[in-house]
């Protein structure tokens, strides 16, 4: 109790909610899908051989595990609303740990795509029924805590397991993959201890619906203004995150004169600062009668700290600008999923959740080839470092006047009509 009562002082008082079994199972859940992209990070150039790979292509290997998403995430959600969110979780668990393992047993790069593809699908039925479950078992300052805990988990797993992925692909190329593997033993837990959060009452009726009943009424509640600028502005802080992650590398050496570790090193602190501060999800949710304000802050944290690392010319000053970035990223992310899982009812929620995860995947997948095409035009008239570093500064004042833009709209858009 001792420890819970420090904790509190530090995150809210709803620190508590850690020593609840549903949700601990749940982040015990959340372990494995930030390792769809992160895991790989750091071992990609070394799957070019094995594979079969070149190094043009084997950025194929990302775009496997996000394109499917985009489109499985809303079918996922409706699925969840009609038949209950433990059993998608499980099979969610199941197919991302049996195609990642598989990867291992193959040398073949087309099959090594096509597991990667599953293994998306997998992702799609775990981050957002997961964040949607919350949801579910919670509401108010306590649903915000335990969305920005969730979030805290995600940050660290990508700090984990990376590293020791590093280390294992050092000894062979598969090994990192048994990684994925950990998914079983946490289906298991998860089989066993795991109970439906959704009321048995409404999965009944979501089994009774026809699905064209159920995309009816989730169009109802997705086509009302105040829903829809909240899933427009959710997917807004991917794009600055994407577009640092895409450019860090090029950032640290080309413009700074740094090394690959260095620019590891600034993905890493911007890892931990949003970690940590998506813990303060709660307090922020609690401290302000309405969301806008912080999250407009929280964009403008975002487009600046983008800004500073583009242009920052040396480390230091790059670290103070991943920072800014990390807590705009952790905060905004924490209270968007919060404030969207509590815009429609429980037999929506899994479904708007969902529809504004792919929309957040859309983002994703989307930035760095429009900031490559950026990058192409505008070379035509300045130099390389130059077109890198404008461009980089208009993508984060672009995410914010998009998510800023949307959040206004949305302050003075009518409250949601009951479609229940």
């Amino acid at each position: 109790m001792r420890d819970v009562a420090s904790l509190s002082s530090v995150v809210g008082n709803d620190a508590e909610v850690l020593q609840e079994r549903p949700f601990q199972l749940l982040l015990l859940s959340n372990i494995l899908p930030p390792l769809g992209t992160a895991l790989l990070s750091p071992v990609l150039g070394s799957l070019i051989d094995p594979l079969g790979a070149t190094p043009a292509n084997i950025g194929l290997m990302m775009s496997a595990f996000t394109a499917p998403a985009i489109f499985g995430i809303p079918v996922v959600g409706i699925v969840a609303d009609r038949y209950g969110r433990r059993p998608v979780i499980l099979f969610g668990l199941l197919l991302f740990g049996t195609a990642g393992t598989a990867i291992a047993l193959t040398t073949t790069f087309q099959i090594a795509l096509l597991l990667r593809m599953f293994q998306g699908i997998g992702f799609a039925a775990l981050t957002p029924i997961i964040i949607t479950s919350i949801g579910d078992l919670y509401s108010g300052t306590k649903e915000a805590t335990a969305q920005g805990f969730r979030f805290t988990g995600s940050g660290l797993s990508q700090m984990i397991f990376p590293l020791a992925a590093g280390v294992l692909v050092g000894m062979a190329w598969q090994y990192p993959f048994v990684i994925y593997a950990i998914s079983f033993p946490i289906a298991a837990v998860i089989y066993v201890y795991f109970e439906e959060p959704v009321d048995s009452d409404v999965a009944q009726e979501g089994d009774e619906n026809d699905v064209r009943e159920q995309l009816s009424g989730l169009w109802s509640l997705v086509s009302q203004r105040r829903a829809w600028t909240m899933v427009i502005a959710r997917g807004t802080p991917n794009i600055v995150w994407l577009g640092f992650l895409t450019y860090n590398s090029i950032i640290v050496t080309n413009l700074m004169g740094g090394s690959a570790t260095d620019a590891g090193l600034l993905a890493a602190i911007g890892s931990l600062t949003y970690a940590l501060s998506a813990t303060q999800a709660g307090r922020i949710f609690a401290r302000f009668d309405s969301q806008f304000y912080p999250l407009v802050a929280m964009h403008a944290a975002m487009a600046g700290g983008l800004g500073v690392v583009f242009i920052a010319g040396s480390l230091p000053l790059a670290f103070v600008g991943v920072v800014l970035m990390g807590v705009g990223f952790g905060i905004s992310l924490s209270l968007y999923r919060s404030i969207i899982t509590n815009l429609a009812p429980p037999s929506f929620r899994g479904g708007l959740v969902s529809l504004a995860e792919s929309g957040g995947r859309v983002t994703s997948t989307f930035t760095p080839v429009v900031m490559g095409g950026a990058i192409a035009i505008a070379m035509q008239w300045m130099a390389f470092d130059a077109a890198v570093q404008i461009v980089g500064i208009g993508t984060g004042l672009a995410a914010a006047s998009v998510g800023v833009g949307s959040l206004i709209l949305a302050k003075f858009s009518p409250p949601i009509q009951n479609i229940a």
